[in-house]
């Protein structure tokens, strides 16, 4: 009897999913490409339960026959590749006629397509690689496919999941990427009804694209690139220094509008950057790099993430080229003759701000617009609010200047112009920047800024803003709390508030904080995350069961979110009962300029006080 033995077609699909169809976002990917090559002007994606539950992909696309619909769902059928040659001319997103059979392998696979103008649409329906049913359908635009119970065959493989909000977020980034790669197609994508991202087409301005990508206040921040030499052209936009992050999540490149991750292109915009960024900081990029299809390669990765070029070199150097000219020129910095009267150290990122809150005063003074500081009592229908930078365009609605940002009065503000709050996005690298000189009335830590700024800091919302970030951080990845604190404590609480921490225990669990019932109303509290440890324990259990979400509510990042705004003030509380050391403090400016000041938290004002050199100038006169 022979030892080897011809697989079955279905066994090849599984085997062929396991390395096409990685997770969710790569189902996303997958389907999307096919549509952007059915040449769609419009995508839409809903997900239910992290992409695992449900994932539907409509377009409206050119569709298909019902021939081509049966074939594509099998193993090797693509319309993309005729000869041998085509495998290294390659304009298509896909090519391999992998995907969707594997697909339909994993998973409870529908297709609903239809040919334009078709007076009948076709409508096939997979269960985890079984055979097809096919039958007929209404007439419909283009093609929509739907994934659900994805691995419900593969009990092994769905084990591996992360949990719902990270798988959700690979495959928001999944579109993301190819929304990035294709200005001119709108994507939207939504989740259990919320939305998630939705751009229209904005082939125009492809800055619209990664502002809403990005987030609006990097558009300003954008400025053109551009390099073509023989064979190479590098296009694209790159954020100027004073725009960055604290990883490389916005460096986006892509080779013939695929999306890449090539290490020795990542190396490359680094280095182009390395001088002009804060340590600890990332450039935000999205290269275009076109090349002949012939010389590239994109078929050496199951996902089609990496390509190997013929001139690896010569196509880094084009990148280096295209960045270093925009990087020397500064044109964040505005005219020439700006620059030279305004000149910015390069090797202080920082500086920018001193530099535009000086700016900011002095064109005040010279429109005769009061100069506000937080001392001054609220105007009438206007509450109190802390100091925090102003980013002034020109009146008469000009083009910004160095420092865009919101306008005089009665200015419409343009797209990407209004700035956050210093409380909601600090400039890069503000606070270690900061140098600490004492304490106020035994709270307030009163430092100087660059350019000599007073600034005064609330360590509590410190704290928190820092814990906070830590918290979210542990439970957006789905990790495990790293290495909890152990300690035994009984507690007496309320009635409903034991109900509620009893029902609540696998959302306390992903917390990382561990309840038992210990008879009537007490609670054993097992262990606490670290930075909770030697906090009231009823005081927190009390405000945790009054912001653990409903039973019936799915455990994400998002239901989870009160509940981590009070374990943060909670720590925060503990932590700064006494003043901090001159080196937990500085260790703690450390972690502000790493935080992520988007989410809310309860005491959201981290920067009390913040007044130039030039307004203490004024009021010393």
């Amino acid at each position: 009897m022979s030892r080897i033995a011809r697989l079955s077609d279905v066994l090849i699909n599984k085997i062929a999913a396991g390395e096409v169809v990685e997770r969710p976002a790569s189902v996303v990917k997958e389907l999307c490409e096919n549509s952007l090559d059915a040449g769609a002007r419009t995508v839409r994606v809903e997900l239910e339960g992290g992409g695992v539950g449900r994932i539907t992909i409509s377009d409206d696309g050119h569709g298909m026959n019902r021939e081509d619909a049966t074939l594509c769902l099998e193993r090797h059928a693509t319309s993309k590749l005729r000869e041998l040659d085509d495998l290294f001319h390659i304009d298509s997103m896909g090519f391999r006629g992998e995907a969707l059979p594997a697909i339909a392998s994993v998973s409870r696979f529908t297709l609903h397509t239809a040919e334009p103008e078709a007076h009948e649409g076709t409508k096939i329906h997979v269960e985890g690689g079984g055979p097809p049913t096919v039958e007929d359908a209404p007439p419909r635009v283009g093609t929509v496919i739907t994934v659900e119970d994805l691995f419900f065959n593969v009990p092994a493989r769905r084990k591996f999941m992360r949990q719902g909000a990270t798988e959700l977020k690979h495959c928001e980034e999944s579109v993301v990427r190819l929304a990035l790669a294709h200005p001119e197609v709108g994507f939207f994508a939504t989740h259990e009804g919320h939305e998630l991202f939705a751009s229209p087409a904005s082939e125009h301005d492809p800055r619209e694209r990664i502002a809403a990508a990005l987030g609006s206040a990097s558009f300003p921040h954008l400025f053109p690139v551009e390099e073509r030499r023989l064979g190479v052209s590098v296009t694209g936009y790159l954020a100027s220094p004073e725009y960055t992050l604290p990883n490389a999540r916005g460096l986006y490149t892509f080779v013939n509008r695929r999306y890449i991750r090539d290490r020795g292109l990542i190396s490359t915009v680094q280095r182009a950057f390395q001088d002009f960024l804060p340590a600890g900081r990332q450039p935000v990029v999205v290269l275009h790099i076109d090349v002949e299809p012939r010389a590239v390669d994109v078929n050496v990765h199951p996902q089609k993430q990496e390509v190997r070029f013929a001139d690896a070199r010569g196509v880094q150097d084009a990148v280096s080229a295209a960045l270093s000219r925009v990087l020397r020129a500064s044109p964040w910095l505005g005219t020439p003759e700006q620059q030279a009267a305004n000149p910015l150290p390069r090797d202080a990122a920082h500086y920018a701000h001193a530099v535009e809150r000086f700016l900011t005063r002095a064109q005040e003074a010279t429109w005769g617009a009061p100069l506000p500081t937080a001392m001054d009592g609220p105007g009438p229908s206007q509450p109190a609010r802390p100091l925090s930078p102003s980013y002034f365009a020109p009146p008469g609605g000009g083009a910004p200047g160095p420092f865009p940002g919101p306008a005089m009065p009665g200015r419409t503000l343009g797209f990407g112009e209004a700035q956050p709050q210093l409380n909601e996005a600090p400039p890069p690298g503000y606070f270690v920047a900061l140098r600490p000189m004492g304490l106020l009335g035994s709270r307030f830590h009163v430092c100087e800024g660059p350019g000599g700024t007073l600034v005064v800091l609330d360590p509590h919302a410190a704290l928190e803003r820092a814990r906070l970030t830590a918290y979210l951080r542990r439970l957006d990845d789905g990790a495990k709390a790293p290495a909890p604190s152990l300690f035994g404590t009984t507690v007496e609480l309320s009635l409903a508030a034991v109900k509620s921490l009893v029902e609540g225990r696998e959302a306390l669990l992903l917390l990382g904080v561990d309840v038992e019932p210990f008879g009537g109303t007490a609670l054993a509290l097992k262990s606490v995350p670290p930075g909770l440890e030697g906090v009231d324990p009823r005081a927190l259990l009390e405000a945790l069961s009054r912001a653990l979400p409903p039973r019936s509510a799915p455990l994400d990042v998002t239901s989870l979110a009160e509940a981590v705004r009070v374990m943060a003030c909670h720590a925060a509380r503990r932590a700064s009962a006494t003043p901090l050391t001159d080196a937990q403090l500085r260790a703690l400016l450390g972690e502000l300029d790493r935080a992520d000041f988007t989410p809310p938290c309860t005491h959201g004002t981290v920067v009390v006080l913040e007044m130039p050199l030039l307004e203490l100038e004024r009021r010393a006169r």
